[in-house]
């Protein structure tokens, strides 16, 4: 295949990350950003690179490059966070990072190299925050495929729903189903550190994975290896300061669980500021409020990290801010009582609320309808690709060759159709589709891909 020069590789690396499994869209804040992060050589081998985890020979032989020198190729670009490799079987297996859980995150999370991080703050936070591109092309047509969801408080659990909560919903026992952990910069407070907003007092050393995720991570000086005990005493920490617990959105082999504030963190912004309320997928608890104990003192208000409380006056039901009318205000002096109300469409079921309650005025409890997280990270990533258009990429993976290019523009075509979008939708289409993917990829030999 030949290779690309100049200007032009660039928007063909802009578009080959747009197809990976989170959407990329393109703009000049993009333009700039990848312009920083990636040579052009790097680009180019990039833009080449097959989107499925490949051998370094397989890349070779799509590339026509020399496997020994590309070997340093790859082995530099995932230093740098802009390649995954994944060790199997007594080898590497490459792919070019997505945007997010990727290039944003190791970017930020680095600690070695030639690296400015203000610089790539920066460009980042243009990104991610300026047109809100990012956020509508992720969650604006209603995806229900999120890349994290929110892990609750065991302890602020209702005590008659406590035996409802399932092992992937409890931060201790994902904790305890690894054996390998590593501790990190929380990724998005370091990109608000040095773009000049981070305005909490958050430590940054909050970000933990564990797994393939930890052994990527340690291997490229991004995170530190520690402890079960030094993540578990991490987690008590971050739950005293307030922080949302935001888990890998799988129910298997959980690689994460970030500690996040509402004032830095990218994917509560997709909430707050640009009202995507499916950008965290919820827990399967609701945030409910015993009229009896709440005395309206707004510290849950205060405390929820997508402004899904608020308070009512109990006369009139007149909704009131905390933020105008806080605890001790005179402003709300003379009002009469006022109760939490809190936003069922809104709320994420953390327990944060509950957990800054000192009235006992608040606690989880088990939400109508159980939310179920996609089993594996191979099947988010084949549900994601499917509600975003970009399945085909990761039937027919080589960007180069004749053949996967036609049948991805057939296969792209059939799931365009309106019969078989509305299809889509059901579950039971989506989970025959699913079974016929896994089937496949077990068939090629690379079975092991589809219990990641």
């Amino acid at each position: 295949m030949g290779h690309m020069a100049g200007k032009d590789v660039y928007r063909k690396l802009g578009e080959k990350i747009d197809n990976l499994t989170v959407k990329s869209p393109w703009n000049e804040a993009l333009h700039r950003l990848l312009r920083e992060l990636y040579t052009e050589q790097e680009a180019d081998l990039v833009v080449q690179m097959p989107y499925l985890l490949s051998t370094v020979d397989r890349i070779a032989r799509i590339t026509g490059d020399d496997p020994g020198i590309l070997q340093g190729r790859l082995a530099g670009l995932a230093d740098k966070g802009l390649v995954l490799d994944l060790y199997h079987g007594g080898r590497y297996y490459y792919m070019p990072s997505p945007i997010m859980v990727g290039i944003f995150e190791f970017t930020m999370m680095r600690s070695c190299g030639n690296f400015d991080p203000g610089v790539a703050a920066g460009l980042f936070h243009a990104y991610l925050t300026g047109s809100g591109d990012f956020y509508r092309a992720n969650a604006g047509d209603g995806q229900r495929i999120a890349l994290a969801r929110a892990v609750p408080y065991i302890d602020a659990v209702a005590p008659e729903d406590v035996v409802e909560i399932l092992p992937y919903e409890k931060a201790e026992a994902i904790v305890d189903s690894h054996n390998r952990y590593a501790i990190g910069t929380c990724a998005c407070r370091h990109e608000k550190l040095h773009s000049g907003y981070k305005k909490c007092s958050i430590p940054l050393d909050t970000c933990t994975s564990f797994s393939y995720a930890a052994d990527y991570l340690i291997r490229h000086q991004m995170a530190t290896k520690v402890s079960r005990e030094q993540v578990l005493d991490n987690l008590a920490r971050c739950k005293e300061m307030g922080l949302v617990f935001s888990a890998d959105n799988v129910q298997h082999n959980i690689t994460f669980i970030c500690c996040c504030c509402a004032c830095c963190c990218n994917l509560l912004r997709g909430i707050n500021k640009f009202g995507y309320v499916g950008f965290i997928k919820t827990s399967s608890f609701i945030a409910v409020v015993n009229a009896e104990k709440c005395t309206g003192c707004g510290s849950c208000v205060a405390a929820c990290p997508v402004k899904g409380i608020h308070l009512i006056s109990a006369q009139v039901g007149e909704v009131t801010s905390c933020f105008a009318t806080g605890p001790g205000s005179e402003e709300g002096a003379g009002r009469g009582k006022r109760l939490a109300l809190v936003d069922e469409s809104i709320c994420l079921g953390c327990g944060v609320c509950a957990a800054r309650c000192v009235h006992g005025a608040l606690q989880l409890k088990k939400r109508r309808q159980r939310v179920l997280p996609p089993e594996t990270t191979f099947e988010r990533n084949i549900l994601a690709c499917l509600e975003k258009g970009t399945l085909p990429n990761y039937i027919f993976d080589d960007p180069g060759a004749v053949t996967h290019r036609v049948m991805r523009g057939i296969l792209g075509g059939i799931l365009k159709l309106p019969p078989v979008k509305k299809a889509l939708v059901g579950d039971l289409f989506r989970s025959t589709f699913l079974n016929v993917l896994t089937t496949g990829v077990k068939l090629s030999g690379k079975g092991w891909i589809t219990k990641l």
